[in-house]
């Protein structure tokens, strides 16, 4: 079946709309915020700058501190009715935003950020775990793809609209009345969910937020290949973090572009992850086909030195908008190498998780996909340090992207070693690939 038929059954359709709103309000939030704290408020670059530094620990903190809880909630409750309280509180947070943007009170737009990462680890275990419930096997990898892309777009859409209500002539008012009415769709889009029974609900609850997070770990460690499948997940999350991070200075100093460009690099990006995503349905033919990995990874190296090739030194001119900068010579180049980044980590990413999805227990996945929330975190705050530490110690922009890459491919041996699946469905998928009528299934 076509993924994109998946898009009109009930048992899909609701959820993957809760989920993209969910996506497209946290940073339509995040972006209005930064558009008033940044440029609307006065405060002074020092102020702004610490505000900056933040805000990423702020949201990322929830992540450490209650992925173990929400894994067991996801897990022994049903997870319609979940999905329902998760767009209730984050109703209640679009309250605050809106009281927290009249007021112009980043005190209370940062609880709201703490918040949302509350709202996103609670929802995180749910997103990845229903999915095997509504959808069969052969359905796994479209829906994951669909997911992703869904999710891609929606980030880029949010904080496009975002920043733009908040700097319109209509300002907070548009901005708070944008993000209460998309929370209230995605309340509406989950009463239309059809209920999904609880994955194990005689579990017993542990409060204790240290020696649960200790379990959800033990859990995630248990299968060799379903860890392994986590680390690169987390990888993944590292290597954008990295290069995304970069991009507002790269656009202004290496490709001398103003924030029209900045958009542009960013919506390459995005679209090319949603294009890699959804193409792993049909170069997996509906199985879960780990061989993909090793093509996404091997495209995420190639463009990303592929990319320091093509623009390493600053550029000579600053300010071009979009349109000048596709015209300039070479720049037509350097733009499909930023979409096909984002291809490859598409194929990179949806085969991990259908890979994690299948091959766990039931009544344990859940408590693996917070698990994976764990490592994600870790991961991310690592690529900020990592980012930061050797742009102080003299890296340029480029050259940390160029190491990023090349990290990358070592990366991808050593999953290739610890799980040599890896790297034998690989070569089958390209022995196959040659034989169209062939069919086959990933081990």
């Amino acid at each position: 079946m076509n993924q994109f038929r998946l898009l009109a059954k009930r048992r899909f359709a609701p959820f993957f709309a809760v989920q993209a709103l969910a996506a497209f309000n946290d940073n339509a939030f995040r972006q209005a915020t930064i558009v008033l704290v940044g440029f609307q408020m006065g405060l002074s670059t020092a102020t702004i700058g610490l505000y900056s530094n933040l805000a990423p620990a702020l949201f990322i903190l929830p992540f450490f501190l209650f992925s173990a809880s929400a894994g067991q909630l996801a897990e022994k409750y049903e997870k319609q009715r979940l999905i329902r309280y998760v767009k209730l509180f984050e109703i209640a947070a679009m309250c605050v935003v809106a009281w927290g943007f009249y007021a112009k009170s980043p005190l209370l737009l940062f609880v709201v950020l703490f918040l949302m990462g509350v709202h996103s680890t609670v929802f995180g275990p749910i997103k990845y775990a229903i999915l095997p419930q509504v959808l069969r096997g052969d359905e796994l990898v479209g829906g994951n793809g669909l997911v992703e892309a869904g999710t891609d777009l929606a980030i880029l859409i949010g904080m496009i609209v975002g920043g733009a209500a908040m700097a319109s002539h209509f300002g907070w008012h548009a901005a708070a009345a944008l993000v209460i009415a998309v929370a209230l769709l995605g309340l509406a889009a989950s009463l239309v969910i059809p209920r999904v029974p609880a994955a194990a609900p005689t579990l017993m609850f542990n409060w204790n937020l240290f020696t649960e997070s200790a379990r959800v770990l033990r859990i995630t460690a248990k299968d060799r290949t379903v860890f392994n499948a986590v680390l690169g997940i987390s990888w993944f999350w590292f290597f954008g973090g990295v290069v995304t991070a970069q991009l507002p200075n790269y656009t202004r100093l290496y490709l001398g572009g103003d924030a029209s460009v900045e958009i542009l690099v960013l919506t390459l990006f995005s679209v090319g992850v949603g294009i890699g995503s959804l193409l792993c349905e049909k170069l997996s033919r509906h199985a879960v086909e780990v061989g993909l990995v090793p093509l996404g990874a091997a495209g995420m190296t190639v463009f990303g030195v592929l990319l320091f090739v093509a623009q390493h030194a600053e550029a000579s001119t600053r300010g071009t908008n979009w349109l000048a900068f596709l015209h300039a010579p070479g720049h037509g180049w350097l733009a499909l190498d930023l979409a096909l980044i984002g291809v490859s980590t598409g194929l990179f990413i949806v085969p991990l998780f259908a890979l994690v999805q299948s091959r766990s227990a039931p009544d344990e996945l859940s408590r693996v996909i917070a698990g994976n929330n764990i490592w994600n975190a870790v991961f991310l705050v690592a690529a900020a340090l990592f980012g930061i530490g050797l742009l102080r110690a003299g890296l340029t922009i480029p050259q940390l992207v160029l190491l990023t890459a090349v990290l990358n491919a070592l990366v991808m041996a050593y999953l290739a070693w610890r799980v040599p699946a890896f790297g034998q469905r690989f070569r089958i998928w390209v022995r196959l690939r040659r034989s169209p009528s062939s069919k086959f299934r990933s081990s």
